[in-house]
């Protein structure tokens, strides 16, 4: 058997975990690094492209891949044996990614904590915006709420511990930070992430085919706009645009 469920002793990679009797959680690694995050892309199109019999749905995470499976279609230890070696015939390809540019209209009632991560690291306001948006992020992981889209690539001089006292009511669309990662809202929410201003860009709409906008792989930036051209895009997004900018390119 090419894995093992469940093996003890030190980490190796790949790692087969059971979760539940319908559940396998492949690990690829143990932190937030984009090497292993492609690994997970790659390997939840893999996995995809094999329309392995059994394999109800795939949920690819920071570091792994949970697939989800009909135990009396495929068992546990062939499932884990056709998975591993789509991990040992990986190939080393780049193939594209979509590179988006989110519109935000920062601070004020959009942004409440703005002013707070300002002076928290002794930065102003108007700093926090610019550092915020000259960094790329990279989409790790879609859950938390339908189309919650969790971004790495948070500058260190941004890195906040997340509030002490999570509002009940976080507004769709409200783009975040909390400790090194930063975030896009997709739905309203409690949350005790730090709200730095609101993107119009809906991220989950059931009208819409797919109903998720981003990915995980996708790369995002961010660019300011005042409120009243929020209002304006706004009014375009009820119409059905999407009004973030979107390019498609080989991977980095």
């Amino acid at each position: 058997m090419s894995g093992t469920i469940g093996k003890a002793g030190p980490p190796a990679w790949p790692r087969f975990l059971p979760a539940g009797d319908g559940g396998l959680v492949v690990e690829l690694g143990n932190a937030i690094d984009e090497r292993i995050s492609a690994r997970v892309v790659a390997l939840d199109r893999r996995i995809a492209d094999a329309a392995i019999a059994g394999v109800l749905e795939t949920v690819p995470t920071y570091r792994s891949v949970l697939v989800m499976y009909e135990p009396l279609v495929i068992r546990a230890h062939a499932l884990v044996d056709r998975i591993a070696d789509l991990i040992s015939h990986e190939e080393a390809s780049a193939g594209e990614e979509r590179s988006w540019v989110f519109p935000v209209a920062y601070g004020g009632d959009y942004g409440m904590d703005l002013d707070f991560v300002a002076r928290a690291h002794d930065l102003t306001s108007e700093e926090v915006v610019r550092i915020h948006c000259q960094a790329e992020y990279r989409v790790y992981m879609i859950g938390f709420t339908p189309g919650f889209s969790y971004l790495g690539g948070l500058p260190p001089a941004l890195a906040t511990p997340r509030r002490t006292d999570p509002r009940a009511r976080t507004p769709a669309g409200s783009v975040s930070l909390g400790g090194i990662q930063a975030a896009i809202h997709s739905i309203e929410a409690p949350s005790g992430w730090h709200m730095l201003g609101r993107t119009p860009v809906r991220l989950f709409d059931l009208a819409r085919d797919p109903p998720f906008l981003l990915g995980v792989g996708d790369r995002v930036r961010f660019t300011p706009i005042p409120p009243a051209e929020l209002a304006r895009l706004a009014v375009l997004v009820e119409k059905g645009a999407i009004v973030a900018e979107c390019t498609t390119g080989p991977a980095a």
